[in-house]
């Protein structure tokens, strides 16, 4: 079975903060929350906040979890209301069809290879004469280029973005391709950069992430699925991946 879970955040706790600002702590307590988790499972998760007085975590787990540290330690354990809901997800794989279309939410981080990054670190160059690296994971920083990483790829992932139903993107927001492309129903709603450390490492991980919005088609829904459950593009771990979907909405759809 496969559970998706949102869990409500009190940004105001100690615990919270902690969470809220380091990707590695947050994932560490989202894998607390799954009985016998293997480190074979497949699990995303990604931070919303929408809300900025109340973010919201979302986590795809294999198995069914249990939020209550979460809860206690960063939530409201006292307060009225549903502090989190856990939802089986197989009555949204079967709906799943070729030509089906959904509004959906990503973050993911967005990259490219290279042999010749732009700017090299004095760390990144020094691996490179150490280890004679060929190429190099480096982040697409600004949105064109995030937003052009994800187009192209979106037929490997089983969907593809319909034309936009609007006017053409903004100055600065346009898809960066030498042909010119027709507008899309997606845009970019957040965009970030996280730092942080890990144990054992005097280099701290940097993570450039981009939130993509929209209504996407399902072109092939074997390979769509697989997108779901696996997630999408690198730093799963650090709250990447996870692409959600919801039912249009009458003006949508």
């Amino acid at each position: 079975m496969t559970y998706l879970s949102r869990v409500r955040i009190n940004p105001l706790r100690a615990a919270s903060r902690t969470l809220l600002a380091n990707p590695r702590a947050l994932h560490g307590a989202v894998m607390a929350g799954i009985p016998d988790a293997s480190p074979d499972d497949r699990v995303l998760w990604r931070l919303d906040g929408d809300h900025p007085r109340r973010p919201m975590l979302l986590a795809l787990t294999p198995t069914k979890p249990d939020w209550t540290h979460i809860v206690e330690q960063a939530g409201w354990p006292d307060a009225d209301g549903e502090h989190y809901a856990v939802r089986d997800y197989h009555p949204l794989l079967a709906q799943l069809a070729t030509g089906r279309e959904f509004a959906f939410r990503l973050t993911a981080s967005p990259v490219q290879n290279t042999s010749t990054p732009d700017k090299s670190s004095p760390h990144r160059t020094k691996t490179a004469a150490d280890l004679h690296h060929r190429s190099f994971r480096v982040p697409h920083r600004t949105a064109a280029q995030q937003l052009t990483w994800f187009l192209e790829r979106t037929p490997r992932w089983g969907f593809d973005i319909p034309p936009a139903r609007t006017d053409t993107p903004a100055p600065g927001l346009e898809p960066d391709t030498a042909d010119t492309q027709p507008a899309r129903e997606v845009r970019i709603t957040d965009r970030n950069r996280h730092s942080f450390s890990k144990p054992g490492s005097r280099t701290p991980v940097t993570l450039t992430t981009a939130t993509f919005e929209g209504r996407l088609r399902i072109t092939d829904p074997h390979l769509f699925q697989t997108s779901l459950l696996a997630g999408i593009g690198p730093s799963k771990a650090y709250g990447c991946g996870l692409l959600t979907l919801a039912p249009l909405s009458p003006r949508e759809a």
